[in-house]
C-alpha cells in the first residue's frame, strides 16, 4: 500500500482493508492492491492477543487465590468475585490450541511475585511450583475454596 493509512489510522486501514478482501472472496477485480504484509502481521496478532490475554486473565486468578491464601481475613467475598470472574474470563478466550502455549508455572511465578510484596508475617508460605493443572482454572464448576485448599 503506498500511502501510510496503517500507521495514521489502524480502524480505516482495517475497514478498507475487509472491504477489499470482501470484494476479493466475491471475486471482483480490484483497482487497489490489498495490503498483505500488514493484513498478514494483523491477523497473526489477533491469535497471539487472544493467547496474551488468555494468560493476563490466569494471572489475575492465581493472584486472587495467593492473596485468598495469604489474607484469609481479608477482604474475602471482594477477592473470591473477582477471582470468578477472571477464571470466568479466562475460560471465554481459551481456544485448544493455546493449551500447548500457556506456560502455568510461568504464570504462577508471576502472581507470586505480584502478591509478595503483599503477603505480611513470615509463617504465610505458597507453593513453589504450581499446585495447579490448566484444568482445574478453566472447569466450569471449579471451587475458588477448593483452589484456595491447594496452596497450603
Amino acid at each position: 500500500m503506498p500511502d501510510d493509512l496503517y500507521e495514521r489510522d489502524i480502524l480505516v486501514w482495517s475497514e478498507k482493508q475487509a472491504a477489499l478482501l470482501r470484494r476479493l472472496a466475491r471475486g471482483e477485480g480490484l483497482n487497489e492492491a490489498v495490503d498483505w504484509d500488514h493484513v498478514i502481521e494483523e491477523v497473526e496478532d489477533v491469535g497471539l492477543s487472544e493467547l496474551r490475554g488468555c494468560e493476563s486473565l490466569l494471572v489475575r486468578a492465581l493472584a486472587h487465590l495467593l492473596k485468598l491464601h495469604a489474607e484469609p481475613q481479608g477482604p474475602t467475598a471482594h477477592w473470591t468475585s473477582e477471582t470468578i470472574a477472571f477464571l470466568r474470563g479466562a475460560r471465554r478466550r481459551f481456544s485448544p490450541a493455546m493449551r500447548q502455549r500457556i506456560d502455568l508455572e510461568d504464570l504462577y511465578r508471576d502472581a507470586v511475585q505480584e502478591v509478595r510484596p503483599l503477603i505480611r508475617g513470615e509463617e504465610v508460605r505458597v507453593p513453589d511450583s504450581c499446585p495447579y493443572v490448566l484444568d482445574d482454572l478453566l472447569d466450569k464448576s471449579t471451587d475458588v475454596a477448593k483452589l484456595v485448599a491447594k496452596l497450603g
